[in-house]
């Protein structure tokens, strides 16, 4: 039985990540191995062909999936007794892809309807959390033990917020939990104003809201906030990148030479 799927425009936009990873994972040499992304597409009643997305944007998703992967993993292996907290998990099967031990306690947060679907599309498995609740509230919070380190993953997710609401939102993070890492992506100010020439986002009608004028604001905003890793979207030397086209790759070397335009979409990663 296929799943109905009714979102909002901003919420259609997980569907492209869930598409792309779906699609690498079944490629000769995948970037990713997503088993659990591949079984949701079979199962959720919608016309992915309206995303239009080319192999280069396929490639780009599963590349920053794996970036985040890569790090999630690492803060594990470091801190084996932790919690993860994954805030607008989307229909992503990050969990799943990690399969983290059993003394790791990880959290999905996401709206209500989402969260309802996920329950549909993935199976459960032991300390596994699902909140249904939007970022933005407060209460959902008290649900996550602050005892642990640990880790938050904002992936796709923050330049849907407001300035103010992404303020509020990590004050609120790094005053409750004692100390951990933050990681997510974040686009410029500059593509920002630029956002429509983006084909996936276009196709959802979805609006971005925020973005930085550096990395290092987050430590203006918060002196306790430090960065650690800050990886460009535009970097020739991004794993994973080798794959794109040769154009891309040409376009790419040209704009990291560039500040402003190496800086139009980041990954990054802070430690509190």
């Amino acid at each position: 039985m296929q799943e109905q799927v009714h979102f909002t425009k901003e919420k259609e936009t997980m569907l492209i990540t869930l598409y792309g990873r779906a699609v690498e994972s079944q490629s000769k040499d995948p970037i990713i191995c997503d088993v659990a992304a591949e079984e949701a597409i079979k199962r959720i009643d919608y016309d992915f062909k309206n995303l239009k997305m080319s192999r280069n944007e396929i490639l780009a998703t599963a590349a920053r999936a794996k970036v985040f992967d890569d790090w999630t993993d690492e803060f594990l292996t470091k801190n084996p007794q932790s919690t993860v907290l994954y805030l607008g998990c989307g229909l992503d099967s990050r969990v799943f892809r990690i399969n983290p031990i059993k003394s790791v306690e990880w959290f999905d947060v996401d709206f209500p309807e989402t969260i309802e679907l996920r329950k549909h599309l993935f199976p459960k498995r032991a300390n596994y959390h699902m909140i249904g609740s939007s970022v933005t509230e407060a209460e959902w919070l008290n649900q996550i033990p602050s005892d642990r380190p640990v880790l938050i993953i904002a992936e796709g997710l923050l330049y849907y917020l407001t300035e103010d609401e992404v303020k509020t939102l990590f004050k609120r993070l790094v005053d409750h939990f004692q100390g951990g890492q933050i990681i997510f992506d974040a686009i410029s100010k500059l593509y920002l104003r630029l956002q429509k020439t983006n084909i996936g986002v276009s196709a959802t009608g979805a609006e971005m809201k925020w973005g930085l004028k550096n990395p290092h604001e987050l430590e203006e905003w918060m002196p306790q906030v430090k960065l650690v890793t800050e990886l460009s979207a535009m970097d020739p030397n991004m794993p994973n990148l080798n794959k794109l086209s040769g154009i891309i790759r040409t376009i790419i070397n040209i704009l990291s030479h560039v500040p402003q335009l190496r800086r139009m979409g980041m990954m990054l990663r802070y430690q509190f």
